[in-house]
């Protein structure tokens, strides 16, 4: 929706409700006319129904307003006397119409001292259950956000299953663009399955102010600019989501707008130097490891390596063992001779449950190994006599990879060996060629929504041929610190500032295994109640949280007994 069509909008909005309540409005004792005035009608009705003023400034947040739209509804006709469960369920279900029966139909009087307090346990229950879920909302729509890592982009340095505090204020909290939409999910109602959200009407898009700006380096989490997926990790037809209903994705922010970016041997250069990384940053890139004896999984445990395969080697194997097998093994493979191959992740197969089902199993130690290391886990691995060599894996340069941005024959570009690259700043002009067109072109086609086609040499704008243009908005270049297993960037292009989500800034429970069922979950204690940003190794805030909440339960006991001495 542009502006003109939200005015109309909200015009439509206040002319329902005048038609239906300027009568009752009469009968409380006011004007009729102030049913008609946009904010102050508000106002009249929080006096109307004996509701504090500030409720009227709940009514005009997306999302918190679809909360507190039914809960005005049933006050409103309890302030005329309607207070049966039926009323009420009338009111809800007709969306609030079922006060045109009252306006126009029924006799009805104002309750001007009707008490505010529920007349059951049940309805105490409800009406705080109700502002409990509006007071949850508005913190996660606005404040703080709960995260969960689900992918190794960013191992070491943010691991799966840490789930993380996410601060909408850092950056500004962005308003919610989708005003139609369950509280307390993001595009999908758990159990059901099914979409959260309509994708109309939505409101422009309008970030609050925050008290930092984004710096190069920074995690950060943001809506991924190319999900097209229903559920995340579900491969299906792709759906067209409204922005801030996209998956959110975490990343390193390693270039900003203005910025000249490239990457070099692996290594991200910003305007022509190599980039420092933060000290608690742990990039990751793939190694291949050699030894002539054979690289054992022992030894690259040892080392700290957690991002290798493991295979095994069965003659036999039952019906049984196989189910046994079947939540710790990645594949299988039969071999020539008839034997079964089976491949797990750096975990293994456990002792126990080799044990407990007369497993016959060789692991397989071959000479080569593909193996996901930091640089000090592969100096370390080096240093090992049973190792010859460890080898960083390197695409070469000037070869293309067809997955990697912009997608384009005319750009070499692979994972290791990429750009340079201008990333856009609002107001910025760039030469606009059929050179730089492939770099550019979904931000001016997609994200600032102009028009664009080409004829022979010439580029058109909006019907206008042109040979430059000028960049609306900010943009970022987010990619993982697990350098060659992270689609980030390189794969799907830059990140608009209307993306942008918030920052993470806290660790609040960290658990090992929890893709691997609950079973398998183990919890991580030494990063629980961590910071993510800081100097240094992260140190566990959790004993000092314990003896916090200890001396808080001990305070209000003596708090309660002697406020009871007292009485």
């Amino acid at each position: 929706m542009n502006a003109s069509q939200w005015i109309l909008f909200i015009l439509a909005v206040q002319l329902i409700h005048f038609l239906g309540t300027w009568k009752l409005y009469v009968k409380a004792g006011r004007k009729a006319w102030e049913a008609a005035i946009p904010i102050y009608n508000a106002i009249v009705l929080m006096q109307i129904i004996r509701r504090p003023k500030w409720w009227v400034f709940l009514l005009f947040i997306p999302i918190i307003n679809l909360l507190m739209f039914p809960v005005v509804w049933v006050e409103t006709i309890r302030s005329f006397g309607q207070n049966t469960l039926k009323d009420t369920w009338l009111v809800i279900l007709t969306l609030g119409f079922y006060t045109y029966y009252l306006n126009y139909s029924m006799d009805v009087t104002y309750v001007e001292d009707r008490s505010l307090h529920p007349k059951s346990a049940l309805g105490e229950w409800v009406s705080s259950i109700v502002f409990a879920i509006v007071a949850a909302t508005f913190v996660h729509t606005y404040f703080i956000q709960p995260y969960v890592i689900p992918t190794g982009s960013l191992e070491k340095t943010l691991l799966i299953g840490d789930f993380l505090f996410v601060s909408k204020f850092h950056y500004g909290a962005r308003a919610p663009m989708t005003t139609i939409a369950a509280p307390m999910v993001h595009d999908t109602i758990p159990v059901a399955k099914v979409k959260s959200y309509l994708t109309k009407p939505q409101l422009p898009y309008f970030r609050l102010p925050g008290f930092q700006k984004i710096k190069r380096n920074d995690l950060v989490v943001f809506s991924w600019p190319a999900d097209t997926v229903r559920q995340f990790f579900i491969a299906e037809k792709g759906v067209k989501k409204p922005i801030d209903k996209k998956s959110n994705y975490v990343k390193r922010c390693v270039g900003l707008p203005g910025d000249s970016l490239a990457v070099i041997d692996g290594y991200v250069h910003i305007n022509g130097k190599q980039t420092v990384l933060p000290d608690r940053a742990k990039p990751q890139y793939t190694y291949t490891v050699y030894g002539q004896k054979g690289v054992s999984s022992r030894v690259l445990l040892e080392a700290g390596a957690d991002d290798f395969t493991r295979k095994y080697i069965t003659s036999r194997i039952n019906e049984q063992q196989i189910k046994a097998l079947n939540k710790h093994i990645l594949g299988a493979n039969r071999t020539p001779d008839g034997k079964l191959e089976l491949y797990t992740k750096y975990s293994g197969i456990p002792a126990s449950v080799i044990q407990k089902y007369r497993l016959s199993l060789q692991e397989v130690t071959e000479r080569q190994r593909s193996v996901v290391l930091t640089k000090e886990n592969a100096a370390k691995l080096s240093r090992n006599s049973a190792i010859d060599s460890v080898v960083r894996q390197l695409s070469a340069s000037g070869v293309r990879d067809v997955s990697i941005f912009p997608h384009d024959p005319s750009y070499q570009w692979n994972n290791d060996f990429f750009g340079t690259l201008y990333i856009p700043k609002a107001g910025t002009t760039i030469p606009l060629t059929l050179k730089t067109l492939p770099l550019y072109k979904k931000i001016i086609k997609d994200y600032e929504n102009n028009t664009i086609s080409v004829t022979g040499n010439q580029i058109s704008l909006n019907g206008q041929v042109t040979d430059s243009y000028t960049f609306q908005y900010d943009y970022y270049w987010m990619m993982g610190d697990n350098r060659h297993r992270s689609e980030d960037s390189r794969a799907w292009g830059f990140v608009p500032a209307n993306h942008i989500v918030g920052k993470p800034i806290f660790i609040w429970m960290s658990l090992e295994g929890i893709n691997d069922g609950v079973a398998n979950w183990k919890p991580r204690w030494n990063r629980v109640f961590t910071t993510v940003s800081g100097s240094g190794e992260p140190q566990s805030l959790f004993k000092y949280f314990l003896l916090l909440l200890a001396g808080w339960f001990v305070f209000d006991y003596f708090r309660k007994r002697r406020k009871k001495a007292k009485q």
